[in-house]
């Protein structure tokens, strides 16, 4: 079954929120700044791409390249100054 493309969106949205343990802000930051970069243009002209597998891989994706760059997005903390 397929979805719209704002329902796939709230989907790898909701995944990186439950399989990686993202906080809601966080994973909202990295769907949205994934889409600003084209990530998801595919899904939004073909929508056979918008499948559960898909968003799964999908948020893998994101997850692994985010990741990198913040980590500490990815659990709540925030870094203290000094430590």
């Amino acid at each position: 079954m397929t979805m719209t493309y704002e329902e796939y969106l709230d989907e790898v949205t909701t995944l990186l929120t439950e399989k990686y343990d993202l906080i809601d802000a966080a994973a909202i930051k990295h769907v949205m700044r994934a889409q600003a970069a084209d990530f998801f243009t595919l899904h939004d002209d073909h929508p056979e791409l918008r499948t559960q597998e898909n968003a799964v891989l999908d948020a893998k994706k994101i997850f692994e390249q985010k990741n990198k760059s913040r980590p500490e997005a990815f659990h709540g903390r925030t870094k203290t100054p000094g430590k």
